[in-house]
């Protein structure tokens, strides 16, 4: 691998930003042992200590490992897609506070997204996942639930629906649609939903899921998402009274 230096700013991202470049282009491939550091110094004509900052920004991406020892360094990473769910999810948890996206809009997205999947979950779901939105269910039935962990259950019952697509690609996408949004919908709406409601919606998806009935599925998440945005024009409407 040959790597042009150069001297912007912040060079341990100018070099990060190189080595990710070639993993990419498959100029790097997995398993591949990077240059040494002091290789990566001389290239760069930059100090060890700033190419050792710039393989820690690669390690945090889990784009590379390090290995101690004789034949030790560091080495190009197999990313998983489970590896990356929690960098989609922080992404988008601060894409959408960061960027003051509306209640609507949020929710638009993550309906649209998640309905996207009813067929294929409908086709294609597993009996462990579908064991696991039953659960959850009855999770969400139990008297003296925390706010909190009606919160984690709900994200729970749509992740598993989600996966039950069983298409990677669309699970990694939808990490942020469900648990970056759905907490973020759930603080708002928590205090007027009815968890009776909710639960039923649950229980007639995971019913449409077991009859591989996709647009049942797709009806039902059409009405959560209806009753989701009532609610939040409910809170709205509320905050906006006098005491």
């Amino acid at each position: 691998m040959k790597l042009k230096p150069s001297k912007p700013t912040d060079l341990s991202a100018h070099i990060a930003q190189a080595i990710r470049d070639a993993i990419v282009s498959g100029e790097l491939i997995v398993d591949e042992r990077l240059p040494s550091e002091a290789e990566l110094s001389d290239q760069f004509q930059v100090s060890r200590p700033t190419v050792r900052e710039a393989l820690k920004r690669l390690a945090a991406q889990s784009l590379i490992r390090t290995q101690r020892g004789a034949s030790g360094g560091a080495f190009v990473n197999k990313l998983s897609f489970e590896d990356a769910y929690s960098q989609q999810v922080t992404t988008s948890t601060l894409l959408l506070s960061m960027n003051a996206v509306s209640f609507d809009t949020a929710c638009e997205a993550r309906y649209s997204l998640e309905r996207a999947c009813a067929a294929l979950s409908a086709e294609r779901r597993t009996a462990d996942q579908l064991a696991t939105m039953r659960a959850e269910i009855f999770r969400q039935s139990q008297p003296g639930l925390t706010d909190e962990a009606f919160c984690a259950s709900d994200v729970s019952f749509h992740r598993a629906l989600v996966d039950g697509a069983a298409n990677p690609v669309l699970s990694y996408q939808l990490a942020g649609a469900v648990e970056a949004m759905q907490p973020l919908m759930n603080m708002i709406t928590f205090t007027a939903r009815s968890r009776e409601e909710i639960i039923a919606l649950h229980s007639r998806i995971a019913d449409a899921l077991e009859a591989r009935d996709a647009k049942a599925v797709d009806q039902a998440l059409l009405e959560l998402e209806a009753y989701t945005r009532q609610l939040a024009r409910d809170v709205a409407e509320k905050r906006r009274k006098p005491d």
